[in-house]
């Protein structure tokens, strides 16, 4: 029988890499980042065209490479980083793996120009496939330039899988941001088909995440520096004000390497508990500088998952340490004990406290009982006193008229009421009961009023909703990859009465808004429809207007445990069946379910 074990090709084992280790543009960014900064570099700058399938180059002035290691560091597990398995646990630098350079030559045509501070001249090679076409003498700086082209051009199933490029662009922005706040004393630039999207000069952390995340958060950053014989924790984390509906300002470095931890982003959110509402979700920079033996990085081939050998103790330590910052800093929930402008306006407020209220309020059983000494739960059991509709004498005026109805009128009232009830039951809040003429129909209120919603987006390109104009336009100002993906989505905002525009990289001005979303809720509003679209499995690129649709109609549509009135339940139910698919939601999913009398009695007699 022949053999039929072969060893694979070394370009064909470089593809299986490429597989694990560069999934989307963005991982090649940021294996070649995390090469300049081992390199030494103090400035690097990331140029990227087409979302990163065109075009991705890397510049640094970092010590560069001799002609053989510029050759030998498109082999496969070649490194500078280990050289026994003692190192192995002992890593301090970004990239160790030596996948990452082969892994991209395999699957794109990549160009290397690098130089060393003692040569004269530089050292070019040029990659297509993993094959070496030249390499060759040339002028250089000292460092390395990396320019990656065509990713993917010989895998055409991983290009065509690549999401568009306002998707893939965020990807590469996030991982840029990653970066670039783990080093704030480097310069970092960042290019975008031609156009410059960051500019950071080296400074303090403070400063970097100012630069990376807006300058909204300057004034909310309270600072985390904790030493232990454990483990060493810095940063920053946000005031309880600034906190949000999405952890897009949640990031953990743990010896200079981003990592995810869903365990220890509890350990901080727990800090938070009482100060932010259960639903929303406190910002930080946090690093953790731990010995290296305590963990195992080599989990996972991106390396932003990792191992503690305690994990419990790291718990607790980042857990007390969010916990001290606040406290230090005073941070708690404000008591704001001014009056609402209509209760200012009541009688009890408006009018002066006279000798005569003052004397008869003190002759009253109830503020007795609570001013005198062992009193404030004490029940007077005289028989006087149980008459409580004479303690509570209600003078208001909309009682008195309410009172003043005449028995036919309420008989009128309760009848419509039971009337309209036999139609229309609203069960725990969340589904709507309709009787019809043989049976009834049981419809879920939430996903009703989505498809309702839904149908009228689709049908605002011809009839577009109004807009409602701000008096005084607000001014809002985005994560940058959050920003790239809501400047995609402006267009298709405009028929739902979004008036909005991009003013800057970062900024924008609302003008005007749906007549529907609350006054004080713009912002919110804005942030919720991009966390929605962000987190959508669905791709932008096949219908992005469908998605985007069908997101802004499950944001705003009626949530169970909203309690509606008959007149309500008529409206909708009207609504629901004048739209294209009155029983199917815009995900697909049922919206409700009608019985006749004949399935009523199946049921009976098989329950």
């Amino acid at each position: 029988m022949p053999d039929i074990i072969e060893l694979l090709p070394d370009s064909l084992a470089n593809q299986i890499a490429a597989g694990e280790v560069i999934q989307r543009p963005a991982s090649a960014v940021k294996e070649m980042l995390e090469n300049a900064i081992d390199a030494g570099g103090t400035q690097i700058h990331l140029i990227i065209r087409d979302a990163g399938k065109e075009l991705i180059q890397v510049i640094d002035n970092g010590k560069g490479m001799s002609p053989s290691d510029a050759r030998l560091c498109f082999e496969r597990h070649a490194t500078s980083k280990i050289k026994t398995i003692e190192d192995l646990f002992q890593i301090r630098t970004m990239g160790f793996r030596g996948e990452a350079l082969a892994s991209i030559a395999a699957v794109a045509q990549v160009e290397l120009k690098t130089k060393t501070a003692n040569d004269e001249v530089g050292t070019l090679i040029i990659i297509d496939n993993s094959v070496v076409k030249s390499q060759s003498p040339c002028q250089a700086n000292t460092g390395t330039s990396l320019s990656v082209k065509n990713l993917f051009f010989n895998v055409p199933a991983r290009r065509n899988f690549l999401k568009s490029n306002t998707t893939e662009t965020r990807h590469i922005i996030d991982e840029f941001t990653r970066v670039a706040m783990a080093y704030p004393n480097i310069a970092f630039r960042f290019t975008n088909n031609n156009t410059e999207i960051f500019h950071l000069e080296a400074g303090n952390l403070k400063q970097r995440i100012v630069g990376l995340l807006g300058k909204n958060l300057d004034a909310k950053l309270v600072p985390i520096e904790e030493a232990t014989e454990i483990v060493n924790i810095s940063g920053f984390v946000a005031t309880p004000d600034s906190s949000s509906k999405t952890r897009s300002l949640q990031y953990f470095f743990v010896n200079g390497r981003f990592i995810k931890s869903p365990y220890l982003n509890h350990a901080v959110a727990n800090a938070y508990q009482h100060l932010i509402a259960k639903d929303e979700h406190p910002g930080f920079v946090l690093f953790i500088d731990i010995d290296p033996k305590r963990i195992d990085i080599n989990v996972h081939p991106t390396k932003q998952e990792i191992k503690f050998d305690d994990e419990k103790i790291v718990y607790s330590f980042v857990n007390a340490a969010t916990k001290h910052a606040l406290s230090k800093f005073s941070i708690a929930p404000s008591i704001d004990f001014t009056l609402h402008p209509e209760i200012e306006k009541l009688q009890a407020i408006s009018q002066p406290f006279t000798e005569n209220k003052k004397q008869h309020t003190q002759n009253d059983f109830l503020f007795q009982s609570f001013t005198e000494k062992g009193k404030a739960h004490f029940l007077d059991r005289n028989p006087k006193h149980q008459n409580w509709k004479e303690l509570y004498k209600i003078q208001d005026a909309f009682t008195l008229q309410h009172e003043g109805q005449s028995e036919q009128e309420k008989e009128q009232e309760q009848l419509i009421k039971t009337t309209h009830e036999e139609q229309f039951i609203q069960i725990n809040n969340a589904y709507i009961l309709v009787t019809t003429s043989n049976g009834f129909m049981l419809l879920d209120q939430f996903l009703a009023h989505q498809r309702v919603l839904f149908d009228s987006y689709m049908l605002s390109s011809k009839n577009p909703i109004t807009s409602q104009h701000l008096m005084i336009p607000i001014s809002i100002e985005l994560l940058p990859s959050d920003a790239v993906l809501f400047a995609d989505l402006l267009p298709d905002l405009v028929p739902l009465g979004y008036n909005i525009e991009h003013f800057g990289q970062q900024s924008f001005i609302i003008q005007g808004l749906p007549a529907d979303i609350p006054q004080g809720q713009e912002k919110q509003n804005i942030e919720a429809i991009i966390e929605a679209v962000k987190h959508e499995k669905t791709e932008l690129r096949s219908n992005k207007r469908d998605l985007l649709y069908k997101t802004i109609a499950s944001k705003k549509a009626i949530f169970h445990g909203k309690k509606l009135k008959v007149e309500e339940m008529q409206e909708l139910f009207s609504k629901l069946f004048q739209t294209t698919q009155p029983l199917i939601a815009p995900n697909g999913k049922k919206i409700g379910k009608k019985l006749t009398i004949q399935d009523i009695a199946v049921l009976i007699q098989h329950a």
